[in-house]
């Protein structure tokens, strides 16, 4: 990984922007020689979205007042 002081980032960050884009090499901008900033190459998402991966996780109750019971759904009302 790369490292780079933050004033020499400035005066170069097009140049610096597109050779990260271009090799794909992570660049550490340092201020006063502490990490500040991380600049990482931009990746395509692998996971595609899976449409109805949640479908099966909620339970849908057709009556909402026979789980507690009469009585307790007289008290939390």
């Amino acid at each position: 990984m790369k490292t780079m002081a933050i004033s020499e980032f400035k005066a170069h960050a097009l140049k610096v922007l597109n050779e990260v884009a271009k090799y794909q090499e992570t660049i550490v901008i340092t201020k006063r020689g502490k990490p500040f900033a991380q600049v990482v190459p931009h990746r395509k998402s692998e996971m595609k979205p899976t449409l109805g991966k949640l479908a099966d996780a909620f339970v849908f109750e057709k009556d909402i007042i026979t789980p507690l019971g009469e009585g307790m759904w007289e008290a939390c009302q």
